[in-house]
């Protein structure tokens, strides 16, 4: 659906905040367990996108406030993640966009999907907010073609440049522009940043441009009309990225969890913190966008346990 954010927040003030959040934490998270035993070392794979980033600290700091040791790796989403899962080196994907694309790895007993996060994902292609109030028809996919040439750039080839992410983010774009035979090359960014960089400064400047984008994610507060820029295609008609013809739109999804098998059946409290995980969109967005304007992605997390202590204790079982 998405490397990393900029750490910018003075020593000072982070452990001025740290030392607060962190005595509510303590009291919020380890008054709402009594002894959890032997946690034991785990391991969450970390992707790369800000709401993610959000999700994995919250969870490592909820366990080790129970004990156990996390380590947050990071991976390339995907088949590469899953055969770490099956290694015995990962445990956790705190939220998957790939519609079943595990599957092979749950037949064979290394992963088990352990339900939603609570986050309903939603990816899409958007055109700067502005440019639907000038072009009313430019959301509906059978017109894109007619506005192309609006989006031609240096490094598009004449044709209109129509931006991606990253290569291992779970993308039709190019199957989107083959099959529905549309006059754009895919660009990939490279990153998260180079996507909002992308739209905020069409949107600012007023310059035309389509990126991919998805929810949740805080660059829809920072363009609060960029939902206006959705560009329709016709209704969604696959869940497996790999298998998509490209004619339709991505998913609305509810993201979920998976966890290796060694850790649901551990019987560790790690194992019921990862079954009971649930948040929403919004819960996500305000850790993402602490961590974005500068805070540090455990304090980030910390902060919102203190400020949120039912349903920390509801994880814990």
């Amino acid at each position: 659906m998405k490397s990393k954010i900029r750490r910018s927040m003075m020593a000072a003030s982070l452990v001025a905040v740290s030392a607060l959040v962190l005595s509510a934490c303590s009291s919020s998270v380890d008054d709402a367990a009594s002894g959890s035993g032997d946690c034991g070392s785990w391991a969450i794979a970390m992707h790369p996108w800000g709401g993610y980033t959000a999700s994995a600290n919250v969870i490592s700091e909820v366990a080790k406030a129970q004990g156990c040791t996390i380590a947050l790796t990071t991976l390339d989403e995907g088949p590469t993640t899953y055969d770490a899962m099956e290694a015995g080196s990962i445990d956790v994907v705190v939220e998957d966009w790939g519609g079943g694309r595990w599957e092979e790895w749950v037949t064979r007993g290394a992963i088990k999907d352990v339900g939603p996060n609570g986050n309903v994902g939603i990816i899409g292609m958007y055109v700067a907010p502005w440019m639907v109030e000038k072009y009313p028809d430019i959301t509906d996919s059978k017109n894109l073609n007619k506005y192309a040439s609006l989006f031609k750039t240096s490094e598009s080839g004449g044709k209109g440049a129509w931006y991606e992410g990253v290569p291992t983010y779970t993308t039709i774009g190019e199957k989107m522009i083959s099959a529905n035979k549309l006059n754009f090359k895919a660009i990939f960014t490279g990153s998260e940043a180079g996507l909002i960089d992308v739209l905020t400064k069409a949107e600012a400047n007023k310059t035309p441009a389509i990126a991919y984008a998805w929810q949740p994610w805080t660059l829809f507060a920072k363009i609060p009309d960029l939902e206006k820029g959705h560009v329709k295609f016709p209704a969604n008609d696959w869940t497996d990225a790999a298998k998509a013809s490209g004619l339709t739109d991505y998913p609305e999804t509810p993201l979920p969890k998976l966890a290796s098998t060694k850790l649901m059946d551990s019987g560790s409290v790690f194992a019921t913190i990862v079954q009971n995980f649930n948040w929403t969109n919004s819960d996500q967005n305000t850790v993402a966008l602490d961590i974005e304007n500068g805070m540090d992605a455990a304090a980030a997390a910390q902060k919102w346990i203190a400020a949120n202590p039912d349903k920390v204790k509801a994880w814990l079982g």
